[in-house]
C-alpha cells in the first residue's frame, strides 16, 4: 500500500543533528496519520508521500522547516520567588511571552538555569535553530479508521487513546502522535 492522505504510517527513525550527533534513537516507532494533520513535520510527509513499506531514506531538514530559528527574545529572566519550589533545570511552565500588545498566546517555557534569586526561562523549542537529520524506514502503512480521520490522529498502539474508548493502549502512547509546531 502506498502512503497517501488518510493512511496510518509506522516509521522507524533515528534523529541526529546536522553533525550526526544522536538526539533521539527512536526506540519506539513514530506512528502518524498522513495527510496534513500536523502529526509530524511537513517535510517528512512530503518525503514519504507515495512511498511503501520498506522505503528508507536519510532526510535533512533545515530550521525553517523544523522548529524555526532560535529567538533570543523568548528567553526571560524571572525572580525565583515567582516560581514554585522545588525548582529544577528542565522543568516547564506555561506563560506569556513579553510582547507590546499582550495578544500573544500562552507558550511553554523551560527552566534552563537557576541562580540564587533568578531563573532563566526559554520559550524556544529545544530543537529550535538546529538542522535535523532523520534516518527513516517505513515499516507499515494501513488505511486510517474513520474515527482516526475524524479526530485527526492515530488511535491504538503508539497512537492516542480517549477515556471513552475500550482499546488498551501502551503506557506513554499519548506522546507518540501529536501536532508539531
Amino acid at each position: 500500500m502506498k502512503i497517501a492522505k488518510n493512511t496510518v504510517v509506522t516509521v522507524k527513525y533515528k534523529l541526529s543533528d546536522a553533525q550526526n550527533n544522536l538526539i533521539e534513537d527512536g526506540s519506539k516507532p513514530m506512528v502518524y496519520l498522513h495527510g496534513g494533520y500536523e502529526n509530524t513535520l511537513p517535510k517528512i510527509e512530503e518525503e514519504l508521500d507515495g512511498k511503501e513499506t520498506g522505503y528508507a531514506c536519510v532526510l535533512q531538514i533545515e530550521p525553517d522547516d523544523a522548529f524555526g530559528d532560535y529567538d533570543s527574545s523568548l528567553v526571560k529572566v524571572e525572580a525565583r520567588e515567582r516560581l514554585p519550589e522545588p525548582l529544577e533545570v528542565g522543568m516547564q511552565f506555561e506563560g506569556m511571552p513579553d510582547g507590546p500588545d499582550g495578544t500573544e498566546e500562552a507558550m511553554i517555557f523551560t527552566v534552563t538555569d537557576i541562580a540564587d534569586d533568578k531563573v532563566v526561562l526559554d520559550g524556544n523549542h529545544p530543537l529550535a535553530g538546529m538542522a535535523l537529520r532523520f534516518e527513516l524506514e517505513v515499516t507499515d502503512v494501513r488505511d486510517a479508521l474513520d474515527v482516526e480521520i475524524a479526530h485527526g490522529h492515530v488511535h491504538g498502539a503508539h497512537g492516542h487513546e480517549h477515556d471513552d474508548e475500550d482499546d488498551d493502549g501502551e503506557e506513554g502512547d499519548h506522546f507518540r502522535s501529536h501536532p508539531v509546531h
